[in-house]
This record gives C-alpha cells, structure tokens and sequence, in this order.
C-alpha cells in the first residue's frame, strides 16, 4: 500500500482515547469528575491568575523594583573593520543593510569599530567611527566620511 497523505495514522499504541470524567460511579471518576467536592478549583470556567498564591502576596509584588530603562538611549549597529573588506567602492548603511551586516531598524545609527583588518581603500559613511577603526581605514588609502543626524526613530528612541 503507498504512503499518502489520504492514510497517514499515528503508529499502534501512540495515541489514547481522550478520558471521559463524569459519567457514572464505575467509570472511577463520576460525580465530581476528579475535582473534589465544592469550591472555586470545582466550578467550570475557573482559571487562576499568573502569580496566584492562594491570596498570600505574590512573589512578584513582594521583591522589590529594581533598575531602569533609558528611553533615550542609542542603540548602535555595530559593525567591525574586518567585515568591510567585502565591499567595493562606497559603503554605506544601505549598503551593509542589503549585506545582511545590520538590520534595517538599525540603519539610523551604525557604528565602525576596528577590530580586525582592511586592505582595501574604501569611502565609509557612517554615524560613528572608534578611533582605531578611522586609523585602520585612512591606513588603507581609504576615507571617513561622519553621517551627522541619526534618525531617532531607527534609533530605537
């Protein structure tokens, strides 16, 4: 018999019928159907909250807050030197969005940093350069060039 999609089944034993509670003392779970007697955990519909601890003050609201989040902090795509001798040319975050090296919603704010090597002379056009990254660059007959305005909504603001 060929294996189609019309006779795919479980292998023998995988799988069980579905427990019917409820239905008659023989059945070894009639009456209450396994909940006990009375009470909010008996009832149908009953869900209980994340957290609950049975009214004692939940874990969460007994330790303390602790810390903040900055809302104006930049988050920077951060891109090292080693990974620019890949390009021809021009490299800018469009470029390096469309190299996979920086994610589009990080495109407003990318950073050169310098580890690693470069051996060809590139124009680099980005919205921050490390010292070291500028040097490596000017060393390899390439140029700097500062993108001054970061968006702030690329930016993660």
């Amino acid at each position: 018999m060929a294996l189609g999609l019309n006779n795919i089944k479980a292998p023998e034993g995988a799988t069980h019928k579905k427990k019917r509670v409820g239905r008659g003392p023989g059945s070894g779970l009639g009456k209450t159907s396994g909940r006990g007697n009375k009470g909010q955990k008996s009832r149908s519909g009953y869900s209980q909250k994340r957290g609950f601890e049975g009214g004692q003050m939940p874990l969460h609201r007994r330790l303390p807050k602790r810390g903040f989040t900055n809302i104006f902090k930049k988050d920077w795509a951060e891109v090292n030197v080693a990974d620019l001798d890949r390009f021809e040319g021009d490299v800018t975050p469009e470029t390096l969005v469309a190299a996979g090296l920086v994610r589009k919603s990080k495109q407003g704010a990318v950073a050169i940093l310098g580890q690693g090597e470069i051996t060809k002379g590139l124009t680099v056009k980005a919205h921050r350069f490390t010292a070291g990254a500028q040097q490596k660059i000017e060393a390899a007959g390439g140029k700097t060039e500062l993108i001054a305005k970061v968006s702030t909504e690329s930016a993660g603001c």
